[in-house]
């Protein structure tokens, strides 16, 4: 029967799909057993997950053999066994193979560094090779990686050639018949997933963990490339445009605020009292700084003396949050102080030039503006985005990219400059070292300026250079422990500068480390350290007030005493009252609203979870909607996306 449902021409896809199966099941057991301690384990939800994940791993399979099978079915019968058919078919087993190999064991340091299968990160990634080659080669030896894939691909071969699979698919005894019943087969699998199957239908857990074992890599690598943009109406929860527009234009506004245009804009006038104070300001965002690695938060370790030794002499800020988990989320709330628009940062979306960021708020106050990044400023199109947006751009050229074009406002971290660099940057040595050098040049000018500075050395492979602490392993700590220690000796640097005393620094991570957790979104894993430092006539103190990295920079402007223009959802931090505390996180498609003791997540298919936020125990408890909160939620987010998509972020709607 079996022989007769799959005939002898199809012998390497049997061969190929048992393969395949084996090697997505073996993933599986892996995987489970790394986040086992943090899943729900029971017998039964076992069985779900593996049954749930073969299914999908059957659903991805269908890909690959309606590829092949496509090929069988066109090739005429006299043909079988040719030189150009022995050609194409054992170039596409091994195509697939290796494909299929990669994949699988790539999975594993993906699992490792996010705690979820191939995501929208993996996407992003796909377009800087060179980063995620020199990332895997500094976290396992790349030969042995190489070596360990063409063992597992030889092997692979040896077996269906055991099968006798290439011999039987060159015979010449299938008629076009017999084919008919294993590709009609093959391609009803296909339709029903490409067209019937979401990759979401595989989170029927409470757990992310379980969620994400019951799906394909693969198949979660193109399900998140297919939703890299979300068409907010489509997929969330909306309300009317009057009312989004009443809504929103209340939440955002202080008294002192004067709204300037019509009702579906949230362009004010931000008025402050007091003489302006104009200060160079120097912000240092953090890579992945969790805010209980601080000892202020309950750490033991003492992983950030410097940083929790400069929090005490600043305004800090205790309870703020990340609104996403990556770079250009926090880049994207903090420069455009902004809500997480569900899909990719606005940081990597098209028609993100001249947009009204807080760079310009810098340039009506008579400064310059400067991006420094000790990378390549291509990654995430980070050089690109600050660039069309009025910033200088100091960054570190990758030697690969020689048609990396330079932008006239682009200078570079010449070679003589780095003492040491991994895959991702010149560690954060040499980058303070090039923004001593370059905030000393910028000195003379005698014009003020803002110098938005990032961070990279607290990320995997957590390489740095020897002997600056007093351990060399690569590990998380010991990635803290040099970023914090370069951090010192920058501000021990900048002490005997002549521009020290008239700078203020800003200080906050970017998004934390370990952002993953049992539930979808963790709301310990977006709490981030922001500090302001060296502001004159401010005492320093802790602020509690529940906020977000969007109000920042709108509370240093308030301190400061500016009035500007704004198109800023963010708020002063100084000016809010209990009911105006709220932050905003989200994870690429959930997006939501928390307040001091709730949250409620936008999902997309129009769904949404109310929940009751302990924060003590970093507990979240479903419950009833309330409406309001329902519809202010729903607010912030689709003005938003509204609002970017229309245009009303630019520069130019203040010349209207």
């Amino acid at each position: 029967m079996i022989h007769y449902i799959f005939p002898k021409r199809f012998s390497l896809l049997k061969t190929f799909t048992i393969t395949f199966l084996v090697f997505a099941f073996t993933i599986r057991v892996l995987l489970y057993v790394f986040c086992f301690n943090h899943i729900d384990f029971s017998i039964i939800k076992l069985f779900e997950i593996f049954s749930i994940g073969l299914w999908f791993d059957i659903g991805t399979l269908s890909y690959f053999l309606a590829l092949y099978t496509t090929y069988l079915l066109l090739v005429p019968s006299q043909f079988y066994g040719s030189k150009l058919d022995k050609i194409i078919t054992k170039f596409s087993y091994g195509l697939f193979l290796f494909i299929s190999i990669f994949s699988f064991l790539a999975e594993v340091p993906f699992w490792q560094e996010y705690q979820r299968r191939f995501n929208f990160i993996a996407v992003d990634y796909l377009l800087y090779t060179y980063e995620v080659i020199e990332n895997i080669h500094h976290t396992f030896p790349l030969p042995l990686v190489i070596g360990v894939i063409i063992i597992i691909l030889v092997l692979s071969i040896l077996f269906a050639k055991k099968r006798k699979a290439y011999t039987n698919t060159f015979k010449n005894t299938d008629s076009f018949k017999a084919k008919l019943i294993p590709s009609t087969i093959i391609f009803s699998l296909l339709i029903v997933f490409h067209f019937n199957i979401k990759n979401t239908e595989a989170e029927i857990f409470t757990n992310v963990n379980e969620n994400e074992l019951a799906k394909s890599g693969l198949y979660s690598f193109f399900a998140a490339y297919k939703s890299n943009e979300l068409n907010f109406k489509d997929f969330y929860n909306t309300i009317t445009s009057d009312e989004n527009y009443t809504i929103i234009r209340n939440a955002i506004t202080v008294e002192s605020d004067s709204l300037l245009s019509h009702k579906k804009s949230i362009k004010r006038f931000i008025k402050n009292k007091g003489k302006e104070q104009k200060p160079n300001v120097i912000f240092i965002g953090l890579e992945s700084l969790n805010a209980r690695f601080m000892k202020r938060f309950g750490s033991k370790d003492n992983w950030t003396p410097a940083i929790d030794s400069l929090a005490k002499k600043s305004i800090f800020f205790t309870n703020l949050y990340a609104t996403g988990t990556r770079t250009i989320r926090g880049m994207e709330a903090i420069s455009l102080s902004i809500p997480p628009t569900p899909g990719r940062s606005i940081v990597k979306r098209e028609n993100n030039s001249n947009l009204f960021t807080i760079g310009e708020v810098f340039k009506q106050k008579g400064y310059s503006r400067t991006f420094m990044y000790g990378g390549d400023g291509h990654f995430d199109n980070m050089t690109n985005y600050f660039s069309s947006n009025g910033f200088d751009i100091i960054d570190r050229k990758k030697r690969h990219r020689l048609a990396n074009k330079l932008p006239t406002n682009r200078t570079r971290i010449n070679d003589d400059e780095v003492t040491f660099e991994n895959a991702w940057a010149a560690c954060d040595g040499d980058l303070f070292n090039k923004l001593i050098k370059t905030v000393d040049e910028q000195y003379k000018s005698q014009q003020p300026f803002f110098n938005f500075v990032m961070t990279s050395s607290n990320h995997h492979p957590y390489t740095f250079p020897k002997g600056v602490i007093n351990s060399d392993k690569r590990t998380r700590e010991n990635a803290v422990k040099y970023a914090d220690t370069t951090f010192e000796q920058f501000f021990e640097q900048a002490k005997n500068k002549p521009w020290y005393k008239n700078t203020v620094f800003v200080v906050m991570a970017d998004h934390c480390a370990y952002s993953a957790g049992r539930t979808e979104i963790n709301v310990q894993n977006h709490h981030i350290p922001a500090y302001i430092f060296n502001l004159k006539n401010e005492i320093p103190r802790e602020v509690n007030k529940l906020s977000s990295q969007i109000d920042v920079f709108p509370t240093l402007f308030g301190y400061l005493n500016w009035s500007y223009n704004s198109t800023f959802f963010g708020k002063d931090i100084s000016k809010m009252t209990p009911n105006d505390e709220r932050a905003f996180i989200g994870n690429h498609r959930k997006v939501g609203l928390l307040k001091p003791n709730k949250l409620l997540i936008l999902e997309t298919q129009n769904q949404h979870t109310s929940y009751l936020w302990n924060k003590e125990k970093n507990e979240l408890t479903t419950t009833k909607t309330d409406t309001i909160f329902l519809k202010e939620t729903i607010s912030y987010y689709q003005s938003a996306f509204e609002l970017f998509k229309n245009g009303g972020l630019k520069n130019t709607e203040f010349n209207k």
